[in-house]
């Protein structure tokens, strides 16, 4: 395992390991690490959450009209949106992901090409399959999970 490109994503019950895709998404990834590196992530919910779908986190106003004030290029690819996959969330525009990610409960492939992909659950996505449910047709969740702690591999590696 690349501990450089492995994210550990610490949720209420349990330790996520992702596999990150520097090779699909450089610019995404290196946002993504350097965020979780200055701690951003911690303590943010996952505001929507839709059944058979995905659980959407990382906007710091927990209502998911915010961001990190930094939008990234998109880095579309090829790579299906299927279980486990991490994608980020965007505005219309498509250069407008900034540090709101999701991630695939199930196949989403109508989303390919058309989301940045930048990495993968390899490991406790049975924890974020018990991610707390939202309700209605945008997934609107009371009282929301949060993200315990992000960090980088080798930083706990380190620690």
């Amino acid at each position: 395992m690349d501990l450089e490109n492995t994210l550990y994503l610490d949720l209420k019950d349990g330790r996520v390991t992702i596999a990150l895709r520097p090779d699909l998404a450089p610019k995404h990834v290196a946002r993504i690490k350097e965020l979780a590196r200055q701690g951003f992530y911690d303590g943010l919910t996952f505001h929507r959450v839709i059944e058979g779908f995905m659980a959407q986190g990382g906007c710091p106003r927990g209502d998911g009209t915010g961001g990190s004030g930094q939008n990234l290029p998109q880095e579309f690819s090829r790579e299906p949106h299927v279980k486990g996959v991490c994608s980020m969330a965007r505005a219309a525009s498509p250069n407008s992901a900034d540090s709101q990610f999701f991630i695939c409960f199930d196949d989403a492939r109508f989303l390919d090409g058309q989301y940045t992909v930048w990495g993968k659950v390899v490991d406790g996505m049975e924890h974020v399959d018990a991610i707390k449910r939202g309700k209605g047709r945008n997934g609107e969740v009371t009282e929301p999970d949060t993200i315990v702690k992000m960090q980088v591999a080798a930083d706990a590696a380190a620690a």
